[in-house]
């Protein structure tokens, strides 16, 4: 009896390896292709999808906070003008919070050396900076996070790199990464 319930979890596993990774491709596909240069061609490129659009549109959220070279507002716009506010609220906010504990996992896993290959080396020093002159970066972070045009893809990355621990910046997310997006997408969907 174990050894099937081990062969089905391989097979679930693999699946899921399998699909993400496709997904992962198709998503690189469009980025290479210039599918993410504007909003007009990311709307584009998510309506080729039909009803998959959503999870496409998730999985590009979660790269865009991943790799800092996507604009993130894009996706806000596309998902809230295609979806409506609630439903882009929350394709936006599952995967912008994916994202978010991504990096700050690839930071603490891979450290300094990870940070400076997707930042550039001025903004690293700036931030660097900032952060050690601050003594209550928790509460910075929160606002952050919480307030639009912060730069929070960057703190996601540094907060890995410091002493914070997962469960605080779990709970920073939760909390303060919904008002922002939810103020996007009820402005996107309503007056664009």
């Amino acid at each position: 009896m174990e050894r099937k319930e081990t062969f089905i979890e391989n097979i679930l596993m693999t699946s899921m390896i399998l699909l993400f990774g496709i997904v992962l491709f198709v998503v690189l596909k469009g980025w290479i292709e210039g599918r993410f240069s504007s909003i007009a061609s990311l709307r584009s490129y998510i309506q080729e999808f039909g009803l998959l659009g959503p999870f496409i549109l998730t999985i590009i959220q979660v790269l865009q906070v991943v790799l800092p070279v996507l604009p993130g507002f894009f996706g806000c716009i596309v998902g809230a003008s295609m979806y409506g506010a609630m439903n882009g609220f929350w394709i936006n906010y599952i995967g912008i919070s994916l994202g978010s504990l991504m990096a700050f996992w690839l930071a603490r896993r891979y450290g300094v050396s990870l940070v400076k290959k997707l930042i550039s080396i001025e903004k690293y020093e700036r931030f660097t900076n900032w952060i050690q002159t601050k003594n209550s970066y928790t509460f910075i972070l929160f606002l952050c996070i919480l307030l639009p045009l912060a730069p929070d893809d960057f703190l996601c990355y540094f907060s890995g790199l410091i002493s914070m621990s997962f469960k605080k910046f779990l709970w920073i997310i939760i909390f303060a990464k919904p008002w922002c997006i939810l103020f996007y997408c009820l402005f996107f969907a309503y007056f664009i």
